[in-house]
């Protein structure tokens, strides 16, 4: 049909997006919202979720035929096997340190599960305080769950952390005689159909009642989609944290490193917990915008700052005990600002040269999608403690996971 439209939704940390694009695969909405709550809080997700569809113009409602979701990699929640959560959601950021002899047992050979920042240590610590009688997922598996009234399924790239082996198409062999191997979700490839959208969402929002959806990806794997990434090119997402990606020819398996497939590619890519969320502790994104003027990318700082959002790194070092640095303060905003973002081209600098000591290769070009690309004084910063050609992609990643609604099977 000519007026089939199809969405994206993504789920950030600091709220969620939507993209509606049409059979041409033209964006014709966009909207975001931010979370009313805490962003561990699953109510939050949905309440910024509900917002979204009430405000889509009637026209894409009526005619929205397919819908994915995609949310941030490695935050897992608790729910009943009815799916009502229980208690907050483990953010991505947060290492669990609980359970690392048991963690260990069930990780033999799996380096990149064995580190307290993985989803399996935090699926540990939610069962010892949960018990097994209930479900296990992630973000935006939980939240396509809630569209469909089924929280069967997950999605591959959002359960690697939790200890999906791609090649295998398996959980691991330790997993089987677990109590709690039941808490897991059936996995399903991205781009695949789950089912069609549940009657009674279907009509509090005046929804299509044949809407489809689609299995989604991790919001860093949507970026990639909607930047469209080459053989050569680096990915780096300048959001609340700092993800760097690019294409391989075999999966990695290294701690603080996560191997995706994602359109038939190999893609490796690590997350910082630093990133534009420091950025927002200090200065509004008005002010952000006026201090950058008064930089001048060519000088350098000689502020060695490590812009951490909290205590704790999970790339290019993987350290739950890693402090940040954020002093000295000089009376300067703007002097500030610029040794903030020197700080963080600096973590930038050394997750390229983690995966290029992985690939053996750089990036010839990185392509830069998420609030921070938009930042010219932030970029020339970049590109001079990098010394990579960079460029700013104008789509978002809600974008990119509207492309996985229309191109899938």
């Amino acid at each position: 049909m000519p007026d089939d439209f199809y969405g994206g939704l993504d789920f950030g940390t600091s709220g969620a997006r939507i993209s509606i694009i049409d059979l041409n695969k033209e964006l014709i909405y966009s909207n975001s919202v931010p979370y009313l709550y805490n962003f561990e809080n699953p109510n939050s997700w949905i309440n910024s979720c509900k917002k979204l569809l009430d405000s889509l113009p009637i026209t894409v409602k009526s005619n929205l035929s397919k819908l994915a979701i995609s949310g941030t990699s490695g935050t897992l929640t608790a729910s009943s096997l009815k799916g009502e959560p229980i208690g907050e959601a483990i953010p991505y950021h947060q290492a669990c340190n609980e359970h690392k002899i048991l963690l260990e047992s069930l990780t033999a050979g799996q380096e990149h599960l064995r580190t307290p920042y993985s989803s399996l240590a935090k699926a540990l610590n939610l069962i010892d305080k949960y018990g097994t009688n209930i479900l296990l997922r992630h973000q935006s598996d939980w939240i396509t769950g809630w569209f469909l009234k089924d929280w069967t399924h997950g999605e591959e790239g959002n359960n690697l952390k939790l200890g999906w082996d791609l090649t295998k198409e398996s959980w691991p062999k330790s997993y089987l005689n677990t109590t709690w191997l039941k808490c897991l979700p059936k996995i399903i490839k991205s781009g695949e159909i789950i089912g069609q959208i549940n009657c009674d969402i279907a009509k509090r929002f005046n929804l299509n009642k044949k809407l489809i959806l689609i299995s989604g990806t991790t919001d860093s794997n949507a970026s990639l989609i909607a930047a469209n990434l080459g053989k050569e090119d680096g990915l780096t997402v300048l959001g609340t944290t700092i993800v760097v990606k690019k294409i391989i020819n075999k999966p990695i398996k290294v701690q603080g490193v996560t191997t995706h497939r994602v359109s038939g590619n190999w893609i490796c890519g690590g997350a910082s917990n630093a990133g534009c969320g420091i950025l927002s502790k200090f200065y509004s994104d008005l002010e952000i915008k006026e201090l950058s003027r008064q930089i001048n990318p060519s000088k350098n700082t000689s502020l060695n700052l490590l812009p951490l959002n909290s205590k704790g790194e999970r790339f290019p070092v993987n350290n739950s005990n890693l402090e940040p640095i954020l002093g000295p303060r000089p009376v300067s905003d703007s002097l500030y600002l610029h040794a903030l973002f020197e700080g963080l081209a600096n973590i930038e600098l050394k997750g390229w040269e983690k995966l290029c000591e992985l690939t053996g290769s750089l990036p010839k070009k990185i392509i830069t999608i998420g609030g921070g690309s938009k930042n010219p004084q932030w970029r020339k910063i970049r590109e001079k403690i990098i010394n990579i050609p960079i460029v700013s992609c104008n789509k978002n990643t809600s974008f990119g996971t509207a492309l996985i609604a229309i191109n899938s099977n």
